[in-house]
């Protein structure tokens, strides 16, 4: 009898007990698990002032790289909007905006500068630092957040770490996800779950339609 069974779980990391789930299902949830799951990242930046000692692109990378909260009831992964936009709209896209100001002193600029038009898709920490300025440099962008999964980017990543260990006990193993912050741990399981059916869904009727020659 198929079982799931919450071993411990806090708001960062879950650990969920696998039983009688053969192999090749619990490995691909632990993978879908890792990088499987939509989840919000900054992918495109709009530079209009950067006087800091980072180049352009590294800025935006450095941007990128900030978990961003996630609220996947109430938007849509880009390839899947209605809006069938490159540029996105309110439900596939969210903007951030940063500026740091003009600068008297040498300081860091952190993740609380960066405003978000929705509150609720925000960086998982304010203390995430983004650059250092000194006196006269200034940093100003609009970035844009969107949807995506850690098969395309690795800043797209669902979870920290997912891995699957043996119990000791035959056919019962322990499934442990670290989350990033922009989803809760049990949010990653459950909707793991859910994207691996799909998948099985899909997968089998891919061969319903193949024709045997």
């Amino acid at each position: 009898m198929y079982s799931f069974e919450i071993v411990s779980h806090d708001k960062q990391r879950i650990s969920v007990k696998l039983k009688d789930i053969p192999l090749p299902y619990s490995n691909a949830l632990r993978r879908i698990c890792l990088n499987g799951i939509p989840v919000f990242a900054i992918d495109t930046v709009d530079i209009i002032e950067n006087s800091s000692a980072f180049a352009d692109e590294a800025l935006a990378h450095r941007l990128g790289l900030i978990p961003i909260k996630t609220d996947l009831t109430r938007f849509a992964e880009p390839s899947k909007c209605e809006c069938k936009s490159e540029t996105g709209c309110s439900n596939c896209r969210v903007m951030l905006v940063l500026d740091s100001g003009d600068t008297n002193t040498t300081r860091t600029v952190f993740s609380n500068e960066l405003s978000s038009e929705d509150k609720d898709i925000a960086p998982v920490s304010d203390k995430i630092s983004i650059v250092r300025l000194t006196q006269g440099q200034r940093v100003k962008v609009e970035a844009y957040a969107k949807l995506g999964r850690g098969t395309e980017h690795a800043k797209w990543n669902s979870s920290n770490i997912s891995i699957l260990t043996e119990t000791g006990k035959k056919n019962e193993r322990l499934l442990t996800v670290e989350s990033t912050g922009a989803l809760t741990p049990e949010q990653i399981i459950i909707a793991g779950v859910d994207e691996l059916s799909n998948r099985l869904v899909e997968f089998k009727d891919l061969l319903g339609h193949l024709k045997i020659k």
